[in-house]
């Protein structure tokens, strides 16, 4: 039992207790039974934090199932090692290597020094804006839900927003806030902080607080600092610059909106995919540029040690840097003054490699069993459940049991990670001493 095989396998535990959970009859608002595939895919979608659904939550689970849901969101959005290492601090127990080991794995840290104070960091840093985004709703909510319910209302989205998960209890998602300036506004920082890896947040208060503190000794902000907030940055403004282009006309979507609301839409629509899958738009009627825009989006995702899913920026910046090396001539790959060791090169690689080649098969799958949905929405569809994103064109409920056991296969993949996931099949490598004999080939 190695240290991915026991991540890999917390997760399936996680999600075959919550599909357990959800099944149950007071889980169900009609206080019957449910439908094992519809539970297994609403638990696996919620420790994915992807927010892919069957059903709609808001009305087919109970309090006591949209509870469940929360739980298991928080789960998955924490990271199972994350969240049991929380559990066993309650309880008082002392960490040994191996479970240290784990941890530092889980969280993607070079050492394993300092792990259980991040977890303890992690947790605060979780409840902070969690609870922040709970107060600051409840006001959008009341005049029309009333004070008791508006407090779930806020405490769900919350969770579900910082988690990146997507799950909403509205039938529409947020279609009927789509102009809400508060909502357009809360809900989007909650994803970019949750996305953005909890490193980021804390080198970002410990820089602000050198600042304000006007202390002798400055934080140095790290490499994953500078390439996680530019590559989010630009990509934001990209994304609400080319959505708002290509949907600009389009009568269905933002053609209806004056410009102010328009500028709002596309910049909700641009967040959302950094992996949230909230939505403001239908977009079973948005056009085929718009939706592959949202591909292109949902693929790359957030950044490393964040709630979000997806290939991640840092590994998009580490391509595009190793693509500008070749364009030069040179041989270092560089990024800000740094060198990129050729491990995370070849590691960057892998990723993308792994993540279009599950995408692809997922897609395939998917386009063989349900033949008669248009290829761009079984791509989405695909896309959004490997980045866990959970954005829809409006396809899920309708596809058939094979197709949704696809998705979940393909939701676990994305969340446990394509690297992660091979290294629990094929168990950890063994070295070697052999080194081969060196020929270069014909490439490109």
């Amino acid at each position: 039992m190695t240290v991915t095989r026991t991540i890999c396998l917390g997760f399936m535990a996680v999600i075959a207790i919550g599909a357990i959970l959800l099944m149950l009859p007071f889980s169900i608002a009609a206080g019957t039974w449910g439908d094992f595939t519809t539970a297994l895919f609403t638990s696996t979608s919620a420790v994915c934090v992807t927010g892919l659904v069957v059903v709609d939550t808001g009305t087919y689970f109970s309090f006591v199932g949209q509870v469940f849901i929360t739980l298991l969101v928080q789960i998955g959005g924490l990271g199972y090692m994350t969240a049991t290492t929380f559990l066993l601090l309650i309880l008082g127990r002392r960490f040994g290597l191996r479970e240290k080991m784990a941890i530092q794995q889980s969280l993607d840290r070079r050492g394993m020094s300092g792990v259980v104070s991040l977890v303890q960091s992690i947790i605060a840093v979780t409840l902070i804006f969690e609870l922040a985004g709970a107060i600051l709703m409840i006001p959008v909510f009341a005049p029309q839900y009333g004070i008791s319910r508006a407090l779930w209302l806020s405490v769900f989205h919350s969770v579900s927003a910082f988690n990146n998960a997507g799950f909403g209890l509205f039938p529409d998602n947020f279609i009927s806030y789509a102009t809400s300036i508060p909502i357009n506004l809360i809900i989007p920082l909650l994803i970019i902080f949750g996305g953005i890896g909890y490193q980021v947040i804390m080198e970002m208060y410990l820089w602000l607080r050198d600042r304000f503190m006007r202390s002798q000794e400055r934080v140095v902000l790290s490499l994953n600092f500078k390439i996680a907030i530019r590559t989010t940055l630009f990509l934001l403004i990209a994304g609400t610059i080319a959505l708002l282009w290509v949907e600009y006309a389009n009568p269905e979507t933002l053609g209806t909106f004056t410009l102010g609301e328009k500028i709002l839409l596309a910049w909700f629509q641009a967040v959302v995919p950094r992996t949230a899958g909230f939505n403001s738009l239908d977009y079973g009627k948005m056009s085929d540029a718009g939706l592959f825009l949202t591909i292109v989006l949902m693929f790359i995702g957030a950044s490393p040690g964040g709630t979000g899913g997806g290939i991640k920026t840092t590994t998009l910046r580490v391509l595009s840097s190793s693509t500008a090396t070749v364009l030069q001539g040179k041989e270092e790959v560089i990024c800000y003054q740094r060198q990129i060791p050729m491990s995370l090169v070849i590691k960057a690689i892998a990723v993308v490699f792994g993540s279009i080649i599950t995408v692809a098969i997922s897609t395939t799958l998917i386009a063989i069993s349900d033949p008669d949905v248009g290829f761009i929405r079984i791509l989405f569809e695909s896309v959004s459940a490997f980045a866990t994103v959970g954005l829809s064109t409006g396809i899920t409920a309708g596809l058939s049991t094979f197709s949704k056991l696809v998705l979940i296969l393909t939701m676990y993949v994305g969340r446990v990670g394509v690297l992660l996931l091979m290294s629990a099949l094929l168990g950890d490598p063994k070295p070697t001493k052999i080194n081969y004999p060196e020929e270069n080939l014909l490439v490109g």
